[in-house]
């Protein structure tokens, strides 16, 4: 496996504020990697370190083989950054944002416009590439912020929360770009909130709370870790307790219920269990059963069992 992007023990504190606090992550290139976190685990911290932007205190990162401190022109030279917040001119047209920064980066004239043709053409932006920017919808405005960033292709590309406050139709035509950008051969490193954006994109998924990795693997790794959920449909509210009771002792997780949606859910530990077993289970509890199935978690579960518990006895 060839890395593109390291870290190794990154801390970097604000005042009291440990950001990050002994952070570790491997990219390998060619792959997209999501880092997921809570509010204030310390995502944009790491990005800022990676893209040398930030210095920290402790540990070190290397992107291609550079370090972020020592040989931070080098990082430079090899990354595209966009972060939260559209970083073009709305008082140029997408046009010339493109081929300024392509003048910017010594490609010269010519060179400059024709790759910005070329990129508004790639990324389905050329009906509006002679318009000013600030008449551009948020979404096609991202766009032109991710495609700004690859002006010249870069092998490592940082995006930060790419398609915050963007509708589900913007927020796709992100996704797509991402993948057209590592299909050409750039490695992605991207920190979300959305767990739906980090399962659809990512190869690899680094989970960080109190700025460190709680967990790191694959979307199906880190859904295998676990294990699997009965989820089961009652009839009537008054069954909803007795029917937890019960899935308690088959599965032996702790269900959840939803009370209004007469549905709970349980994760099973340690124990083998099938779709009928639950419903004969049910049944010898009194239980009538509109629907019952076992499933995969999602991530959002991965994230929410990893996540709370530190949260949670935090604040206890």
């Amino acid at each position: 496996m060839t890395v593109a992007v390291v870290a190794e023990g990154l801390v970097r504190a604000y005042g009291p504020v440990r950001a990050l606090d002994g952070l570790d992550l491997v990219v390998p290139r060619g792959s997209v990697c999501a880092v997921l976190g809570p509010n204030g685990a310390g995502k944009t911290t790491a990005i800022r370190v990676l893209a040398t932007l930030t210095v920290p205190d402790a540990g070190r990162a290397t992107v291609l083989g550079h370090d972020v401190v020592r040989d931070a022109a080098l990082v430079r030279g090899s990354i595209g950054l966009a972060g939260q917040h559209a970083a073009v001119d709305d008082d140029l047209t997408g046009r010339e944002n493109l081929e300024i920064l392509g003048r910017m980066h010594h490609l010269g004239r010519r060179e400059a416009r024709r790759r910005a043709g070329e990129l508004l053409d790639r990324f389905d932006l050329a009906d509006a590439g002679d318009r000013l920017v600030k008449t551009w919808s948020g979404g096609m405005r991202r766009r032109l912020d991710l495609i700004a960033s690859v002006v010249v292709a870069p092998p490592v590309l940082f995006l930060d929360e790419p398609t915050t406050g963007l509708d589900p139709r913007s927020r796709t035509e992100i996704w797509t770009t991402v993948r057209e950008l590592v299909g050409a051969g750039t490695t992605v490193l991207l920190t979300t909130q959305y767990l739906e954006e980090a399962d659809r994109l990512a190869d690899d998924i680094v989970i960080i709370d109190g700025g460190k990795a709680v967990a790191t693997g694959s979307p199906d790794v880190l859904k295998n870790s676990i294990g699997v959920r009965v989820d089961v449909l009652v009839e009537t509210s008054g069954e909803l307790a007795a029917a937890a009771a019960a899935l308690a002792a088959y599965t032996g997780g702790d269900p959840e219920v939803d009370a209004a949606g007469l549905r709970i859910s349980a994760p099973v530990v340690g124990t083998a269990v099938s779709v009928p077993g639950v419903v004969r289970t049910l049944d010898a509890a009194g239980v009538a059963v509109l629907d019952a199935g076992i499933r995969r978690p999602t991530l959002d579960e991965v994230f929410l069992h990893l996540v709370r518990p530190r949260h949670e006895e935090a604040a206890a």
